[in-house]
């Protein structure tokens, strides 16, 4: 014990070039997601939502990539879980609840598109689609781009385990490979492709694929915020080095079902999930804070109240925004005669 009646433990934060002040956000950040997440799978099962897709066990990961990248040049694209990636990039809860009640204001796709695709001019956050892993060669475009003008930025694309077996994916890699391209892929592994587990999904690593495009693939535990943190960064230094792109495995557990369609009991139990629960990142980061003496219960439930607040306002706001216009459909369809004759 320490003279602050905590667990002696070792800082491995500031050797990362992490502040106190840092993992602290980062840590809201990821609870942030959480009580996002939990909201929204309450709020689609009273009726006030139509969907929800859950990032819940996969959020440390997610803002562990974001803090170690640059999120002022960097471009994001994002797949269907990651609300902890886009809320470390800067969206809004109030952002992300127009989403999830389809508004006109939504900033994602002004209402028309599935909760869980994200889009953001003003973040950088590339705008993605329900086929599952087209993202990947976008995000190889654009770091092409990048390349050929000499912008000093990375693209970081994710995506789930699944997706790896996509053509998407291979030649998106390939490409990269071939061009040294400044891209980023990391596969959030969650164990299920909605309802096909990992053993019957693949028969090897997915980080054991770079090798075949020529360039690193790493596993890491993505329940470990520092030691993802750590492995993003140094990826993103080889990138602006111009040695090319980094494939990233990390492993983690999909603690809710697939989404609010899903009967995840269907095909696995549950003592496996609340076996997983004892892994969950969240969990066990609020515990390396406390052992440090940076934080104590006392600041969570303060947070938690917190978070609980800003949440219920942006519920509110979302709730009573407009909904988009009927006509509103055809817009950015088709060109209208201006742009034709521009």
């Amino acid at each position: 014990m320490n003279d602050k009646g905590t667990v002696n433990a070792v800082n491995n934060h500031e050797p990362l070039g992490l502040s106190d002040g840092q993992v602290i956000d980062m840590y809201r950040c990821m609870l942030q997601a959480r009580k996002f997440d939990e909201r929204n799978l309450l709020l689609q099962r009273a009726g006030k939502i139509n969907f929800h897709v859950s990032g819940v066990g996969q959020e440390a990961a997610q803002v562990a990539a974001a803090f170690a990248l640059d999120r002022q040049k960097d471009y994001f694209l994002p797949y269907y879980r990651d609300y902890g990636l886009v809320l470390a990039a800067g969206m809004t809860l109030r952002e992300l609840m127009l989403s999830a009640f389809a508004k006109a204001e939504d900033p994602n796709s002004g209402g028309r598109q599935m909760p869980g695709h994200f889009g953001s001019k003003r973040l950088r956050i590339v705008t993605g689609s329900s086929p599952v892993t087209t993202q990947v060669p976008h995000a190889v475009g654009v770091a092409l781009a990048a390349k050929m003008r000499k912008q000093e930025l990375v693209t970081f694309v994710t995506f789930g385990e699944g997706s790896s077996n996509q053509g998407d994916f291979h030649e998106g890699c390939n490409f990269a490979g071939v061009h040294k391209l400044p891209v980023i892929l990391m596969c959030e592994n969650n164990q299920y492709a909605i309802s096909v587990p990992i053993h019957k999904q693949l028969s090897g690593r997915v980080s054991d694929r770079a090798l075949g495009y020529g360039f690193p693939g790493i596993r890491v535990d993505g329940n470990d915020v520092l030691e993802v943190y750590r492995v993003v960064k140094e990826a993103r230094e080889r990138a602006i080095r111009g040695e090319g792109p980094t494939l990233i495995e990390a492993m983690m557990y999909r603690l809710s079902p697939h989404s609010t369609s899903d009967n995840d009991l269907a095909y696995r139990t549950q003592d496996e999930v609340d076996e997983n629960w004892k892994k969950d990142g969240v969990a066990r980061f609020k515990q390396y804070l406390i052992d440090l003496g940076i934080w104590d219960e006392a600041k969570d439930v303060d947070l938690i109240a917190q978070l609980n607040l800003e949440i219920k306002e942006a519920i509110e706001y979302a709730d009573n925004a407009p909904f988009p216009k009927p006509e509103d459909t055809l817009l950015h369809v088709y060109a209208d005669r201006e742009e034709e004759a521009n």
